[in-house]
């Protein structure tokens, strides 16, 4: 069986009490598909600047999945001729 390999890179920016992250996989062919989170401080928690960037690593990252599910569900649609509402578990 021939390994395949995607792959994602997480880019954050912070400001302030602010950070964003954006996920961005890429697979074997180039397609790019991404996912984008944030998160902001509240001004009574303590500044831990690493748990803003895990928070929004992953909504990032939850956001890119289901960007990622919809595009299987649509190609799964295409791909078999049936309605894109009609449920399949995969």
């Amino acid at each position: 069986m021939k390994a395949k390999e995607w792959t994602v890179r997480v880019a954050l920016a912070e400001a302030g009490d602010d950070t964003s992250a954006q996920a961005t996989l890429t697979t074997g062919d180039g397609r790019r598909v991404t996912g984008s989170g944030r998160a902001r401080r509240n001004p009574a928690d303590p500044s831990v600047p690493e748990i803003g960037d895990e928070l929004a690593v992953s909504r990032a990252l939850a956001d890119l999945a289901e960007r990622l599910a919809v595009m299987t569900k649509h190609d799964i649609s295409e791909s078999t001729a049936e309605s894109p509402t009609t449920n399949r578990s995969w």
